[in-house]
């Protein structure tokens, strides 16, 4: 029973780890055509 419960305890962590680290790295490579649209689009918002 413990070791179960450890092994459920060790994907607890590292599935956050993983899906955070590559939310990171999607939003890593995203953020220059975001920003650049942010830019292009400021000058029509206002």
């Amino acid at each position: 029973m413990m070791k179960s419960n450890s092994y459920f305890t060790v994907i607890m962590v590292i599935c956050p780890i993983c899906s955070i680290s590559r939310w990171t790295s999607i939003c890593f490579e995203l953020w220059p055509n975001f920003g650049i649209s942010l830019i292009a689009a400021s000058p029509i918002g206002m």
